[in-house]
């Protein structure tokens, strides 16, 4: 089908929806995205792009704004937490050549995304929040809060954790909590830092650190399992002592980082089904949506955003290349649902490989060293099913 013209709404402008509303704009698309905030603000702290989500920014033409605003990542150090010592080391250097593994802040990602799609004629409304996703008609519509009723052929859900579209596709859902908290800090970052990202593991929880911005901050992620349950969002505040009391009988290295952290964010981690439906046609056009609204995931191996890239460039190439809505949606669902359920497995159980304690620590912790040790790049090949994907290709 043809996208020249084709008017697209999009709700959310995170980095799911930025990237398809550029992707979209690019093939001719008259793109919106609807986002309930007044401004773009710089939120979050940092987050990775491994290179099956850095492939779709380089298709998507924006790989030298990628450069400038992410360092490149040299490896993964898993470290004893209380001890210090190094366990193994992941050379990400081993990685295929051309495909780079990059730090970056979320607010750099987002302004690089937000730059790209504007160039290619997107609009962007802000204050516009979804209070009802309205699919009983011949065209699906958005209802805002106070009334308003977008009309729109293709409505597409880039709206997150609680997204209205994904609850209108699939009904109410019942997220379990995992019992594990995390908070995140950024704090400005000792002088030459190496680009790499350490993981500290301990008896029920564990700390990931690296640096962003040219070395000048100090991305911290830091996760504990407790029984009292934490809400699922991005948006509270915690006191920093309670961070330093969890993490009190880690190394001085991490006890001093997190002297310096003075208002972490929290947020109760929550294990989701990946999304029944994630399509529904609709009239002429028809309802999808991807990112964190599809398949909402734990932070245990860094593939959020990079998720959400892959969704925004096969659900856009699905919709330029196939005959109709219908078998677009389809094609797209089917080719994403798979790989997404595989990865958010993957992350789950690395929640358990971090926590370890007694004998099974020991053990683990052994064999991951002989493994360093003698077959260093063993581990990094586990995973060559997910960075050497490449949705571009």
């Amino acid at each position: 089908m043809s996208l020249i013209g084709q008017p697209v709404t999009i709700i959310g402008a995170g980095v799911a929806g930025l990237a398809l509303a550029r992707a979209l704009a690019l093939r001719g698309a008259a793109v919106t995205v609807l986002e309930q905030a007044d401004a773009i603000r710089e939120v979050g702290a940092g987050l990775q792009i491994s290179p099956n989500g850095a492939a779709v920014l380089r298709g998507l033409d924006l790989q030298a704004d990628l450069d400038a605003a992410s360092m490149r990542a040299e490896a993964v150090q898993l470290i004893d937490g209380p001890t210090g010592e190094g366990v193994t080391r992941l050379d990400l250097a081993r990685l295929r050549p051309g495909h780079g593994y990059h730090f970056l802040h979320r607010a750099d990602l987002i302004a690089l995304l937000l730059k790209g799609a504007e160039a290619a004629g997107v609009t962007l409304r802000l204050l516009s929040r979804v209070a009802e996703v309205d699919l009983s008609g011949p065209v699906p519509a958005a209802v805002l809060e106070g009334g308003e009723r977008l009309e729109c052929p293709l409505l597409i859900g880039a709206d997150g954790l609680h997204s209205k579209v994904r609850a209108a596709l699939n009904g109410p859902e019942q997220p379990f909590f995992t019992h594990q908290v995390a908070w995140r800090a950024v704090i400005p970052c000792e002088p030459g830092a190496a680009p790499v990202a350490e993981v500290h593991m301990g008896p029920g929880r564990h700390l990931v650190s690296y640096p962003l911005r040219g070395g000048s901050l100090r991305n911290i992620v830091a996760v504990e399992e407790r029984d009292r349950w934490a809400e699922e969002s991005w948006t509270l505040r915690d006191d920093a002592i309670t961070l330093r009391i969890a993490f009190e009988r880690f190394s001085p290295r991490i006890r001093g980082w997190l002297d310096r952290v003075e208002d972490p964010w929290l947020w109760g981690l929550f294990r989701h089904q990946v999304a029944d439906a994630w399509v529904k046609p609709v009239g002429q056009g028809g309802v999808p949506i991807l990112g964190d609204a599809a398949h909402p995931t734990l932070p245990f191996l860094a593939q959020g955003a990079s998720m959400g890239l892959e969704d925004a460039w096969v659900l856009a190439q699905s919709l330029a290349t196939h005959d109709t809505p219908a078998a677009a949606l389809a094609a797209y669902q089917s080719a994403r649902k798979p790989r997404t359920t595989r990865i958010v497995a993957a992350a789950n159980a690395n929640a358990r490989a971090y926590h370890l304690s007694g004998l099974p620590r020991m053990i683990g912790h052994t064999g991951l060293r002989l493994l360093g040790r003698f077959s260093p790049g063993m581990m990094l090949s586990r995973f060559d099913w997910l960075y050497d994907h490449d949705v571009t290709q």
